[in-house]
């Protein structure tokens, strides 16, 4: 069983595949807390904190990797997530 801290090295590692395409938008995601139930909170920054295109980022992106370099995740929250307004 991982630690948090191990969960939360893995989780930036697994970030760090995507952050390159976050930061060539202005955006970027940081790690908010990993809960003892290994919950992931994540924070978008920069562009990406106001940025409509976020949610689909987070699902095909920030989600994706982390589900699958980091399996003992249940699950990922965005707690700063714009909502889409169609």
């Amino acid at each position: 069983m991982s630690t948090i801290e191990e969960l939360t090295q893995k989780i930036e590692s697994s970030l760090d595949s995507i952050r390159p395409y976050l930061k060539a938008d202005g955006g970027n995601v940081k790690v908010s807390h990993v809960s003892d139930d290994h919950v992931v909170q994540l924070e978008f920054v920069g562009a990406c904190g106001n940025c409509s295109m976020s949610t689909m980022t987070f699902k095909a992106g920030v989600e994706a990797a982390i589900k699958r370099d980091v399996p003992e995740i249940k699950a990922i929250e965005v707690i700063n997530l714009t909502p889409v307004n169609h």
